[in-house]
C-alpha cells in the first residue's frame, strides 16, 4: 500500500469536498446559464470563493502532475460558467 504524504492528503481532502459540495452547485449555476439565466450576487460570490481556493491552492497540484487534470477541468468549468453567462448578459 502507498504512503500518501501530507500534501497529496490535503489534495484528496479537497477533491472530496469539491466532489461532494462544490461541483453539485457549480453543476447547478451551469445549468441555469446555459438555460439562458444570468448569475445573482449569490452565484458570484460563490464562483469567486472556488476560484479564490483553487488558485489558492494550485501549488499542490502543481508537484503532482496526476491530479493536474482535475485542477484544469474545475478552471475550464468556471470559464464555460462565466463565459455563458457574460453572453446572457449581453443578450
Amino acid at each position: 500500500m502507498k504512503k500518501i504524504d501530507k500534501e497529496e492528503g490535503i489534495i484528496l481532502a479537497l477533491v472530496e469536498r469539491f466532489e461532494r459540495f462544490r461541483l453539485p452547485r457549480l453543476m447547478d449555476i451551469k445549468g441555469k446559464v446555459d438555460q439562458g439565466g444570468k448569475l445573482d450576487e449569490t452565484d458570484i460570490e460563490y464562483l469567486e470563493k472556488v476560484m479564490d481556493d483553487a488558485a489558492q491552492n494550485k501549488h499542490l497540484y502543481d508537484d503532482y502532475p496526476e491530479w493536474q487534470k482535475f485542477y484544469t477541468g474545475t478552471v475550464s468549468l468556471y470559464e464555460q460558467i462565466t463565459e455563458k453567462a457574460l453572453q446572457n448578459e449581453q443578450h
